[in-house]
Parts: structure tokens; sequence; C-alpha cells
């Protein structure tokens, strides 16, 4: 099903539909409601490697953290992209959501910050108390404050 199963412009139930032979190439999946002809398309996860921003290779989401040494405990995404990423002067990334290394040459995402990870909810400086709405800067975090927060995270 996709992530809402629900369409968002009229209530109404989705239900796939055949992708077109181009399609097939992008999309794992292509979603249409029963009531309007709004769409909802799930890219494949090679479609992560291209875009403006810097994105998990594994789960697609642009809220990664640059890392400044490799991390000995999750493990480096594999592949030839991510090979490739390392060649051309990609830089270390983690996502805390998948838990895995990747190399990426793009910047992070000025605005993956603020989104939340559940609908509805702000976070960010919003959600801290700073009524400017001013973004965040993204900051390099070493593994070694990573696994201690793992640490602190499963103990608490």
């Amino acid at each position: 099903m996709p992530p809402m199963r629900v369409c968002a412009q009229c209530g109404g139930k989705f239900h796939r539909v055949h992708r077109t032979f181009w399609q097939r190439f992008n999309y794992l999946a292509v979603y249409r409601c029963r009531r309007c002809p709004h769409e909802v398309r799930i890219p494949r996860p090679h479609t992560y490697h291209f875009g403006e921003f810097c994105r998990c290779p594994k789960c697609g989401t642009l809220r990664v953290v640059k890392l400044k040494a490799r991390d000995k405990i999750d493990p480096m995404y594999g592949g030839p992209l991510n090979w490739l990423e390392r060649l051309a002067g990609g830089t270390l990334h983690h996502c805390c959501f998948c838990r895995v290394q990747f190399f990426d040459r793009r910047p992070l995402d000025p605005q993956a910050s603020r989104v939340s990870a559940r609908p509805g909810e702000e976070s960010g400086n919003l959600a801290r108390g700073d009524e400017t709405g001013r973004r965040p800067v993204p900051q390099q975090v070493a593994p070694e404050e990573v696994a201690r927060a793992r640490t602190k995270s499963k103990s608490g």
C-alpha cells in the first residue's frame, strides 16, 4: 500500500494501477485514487542517487548527518553507486533510521531538520521555542558521539 491509504485531495481510497513501460524503470508501484485522478508513485531506490540534496540510499530520507570518520558499529551501504560516489569525492554520511553509512557528494538539505518523522509533529527550531523560525545549520557528528547517544537512549 502507499504510505497514505487515503487520498489527500478527496479522502478516497487508493488502488494499484498498471505502470507504463517507462514507469517500470523509475517506480516500484503506482497508486490512483478511486474518486479523483490523483496518483501516488513509489520510487525505486536507484532514483535516490539523483537530485539536489543528499538522501539515504536505502530509505530515501533527507534527514541524514555528516560523519567525520567511519563508525565501526553500523554497516557501510554497499553497491556500485556508493563506490562511485566515494570515487567522485563524496563525504561520509549516516542515516539514523536505517543505521547505514554511505558516501554522497551532494550537500545536506537545509530544510530536512525541520521535517518531522511523524505527521503533525514539528521539529527543528520552532519546536524548541525559537520564534524566528531560522533553520539550524547541519553539523558534523563524530562516530563516538553517535555511539554515546545510542547507549544513553538504550539505558534510559
